[in-house]
């Protein structure tokens, strides 16, 4: 490792003089171009090691090519593309998404205003509480990378990746204004990820799957890069918790998506016409969707060597509030009451989008 390191950094220094010769370029907190080229490279050399080859797998070097099949790969603004051609209902995502990132950042929106607005969430508190200061955290699917930029705490190492780069330059714009440098976003395929299997602690991955043409198999492939003894944390459409949201879906269309009743979202955001476009659009327009239940989800960790740990919201009726540890096992897992749960996640999850969470730890 410090041998790479060190060609890296001979590397970085023969480029200095020839980056700076055509002039300096001081849009970057007056540093000309070879000092942000190199501290780009110094920031992201370190992370290399949870990369690889979207292609072999294998290792990727310093230049950003492969040296199991020699190919080689781009990093522009900042983010790698490591991204292999897709299927075609994941292009029509891609596209989806390169047109409208979601979710927005609002003018003037700064760290503080991320944590403030991300701690109004329960659950995304209990997360942090949840993870350690020092874990190698992956975020799959990440869009403009909000949940990556509130994780950055500590000594943590956060990779975002999705597939949409107009949403990967929101994230990786917002680190810079928030001075976060241990976050690195990444362009990939979840399908054939640039990323390498058993190098995280925390993969987490919230609101994505839903979104695949197979969510099973999509879960199949991310399973793979979490260490072993490491957490994985899911978070799907219910099936029984989004069928509120489907009446209202069903009503807007029949409106010509004049009328969008019980929305509490587009209520929040009356006043802001380009998040409520946002909302409206990932919501009532996309192109692709899935619906889960507990079972279904239980039934992908067996399959892929996970032990089930708890659902978000519980899955116990008779658990009157959420733990304060959110990777402490649940007490039971009693199929019947999970059922009965789901009905009624209905009311309390419905309101909104129908997300709920599955916690595991792959065994």
């Amino acid at each position: 490792m410090a041998k790479r390191f060190r060609q890296a950094l001979a590397l970085t220094t023969s480029c200095l003089s020839l980056c700076d010769g055509f002039g300096a370029d001081h849009s970057n907190s007056g540093r000309s171009i070879g000092a942000v080229y190199l501290l780009n490279l110094v920031t992201m050399y370190p992370l290399l090691e949870l990369y690889a080859c979207p292609a072999c797998a294998g290792a990727l070097t310093s230049d950003w090519s492969c040296s199991g099949c020699g190919a080689r790969f781009e990093m522009s603004d900042g983010i790698p593309n490591l991204r292999l051609p897709s299927d075609t209902r994941s292009e029509v995502v891609r596209s989806f998404y390169e047109h409208a990132p979601f979710p927005a950042y609002p003018p003037g929106a700064s760290l503080s205003w991320l944590r403030a607005r991300a701690e109004r969430s329960e659950f995304a508190r209990l997360v942090d509480h949840a993870i350690s200061g020092d874990a190698r955290i992956l975020d799959i699917g990440c869009g403009t990378g909000q949940m990556s930029l509130y994780l950055a705490r500590a000594r943590r190492v956060i990779i975002g990746a999705d597939l949409a780069r107009a949403s990967l330059q929101l994230g990786a714009a917002a680190a810079r204004r928030f001075q976060l440098d241990q976050v690195q976003f990444v362009e990939t395929d979840l399908h054939r990820p640039g990323l390498r299997e058993g190098a995280f602690d925390v993969v987490y991955s919230s609101g994505v799957l839903h979104h695949t043409p197979d969510p099973r198999a999509a879960f199949s492939r991310i399973a793979r890069l979490v260490r072993p003894g490491g957490m994985i944390i899911l978070g799907l459409y219910n099936t029984f918790a989004r069928i509120p949201f489907r009446l209202r879906r069903l009503a807007a269309w029949l409106s010509g998506y004049r009328w969008i009743p019980f929305d509490p979202v587009l209520r929040d955001r009356e006043n802001e016409p380009a998040r409520r476009e946002a909302w409206l659009r990932d919501q009532y327009r996309h192109p692709e969707e899935h619906r889960h239940t507990l079972a279904e989800v239980q039934a992908w960790f067996a399959e892929n060597g996970f032990e089930y740990i708890r659902a978000y919201p519980s899955a116990m009726l008779s658990q009157e509030s959420e733990p304060d540890d959110l990777f402490a096992s649940a007490p039971d897992n009693w199929r019947p009451e999970g059922w009965l749960a789901q009905i009624g996640w209905i009311g309390s999850l419905g309101h909104e989008g129908g997300l709920f969470v599955t916690i595991g730890r792959r065994v």
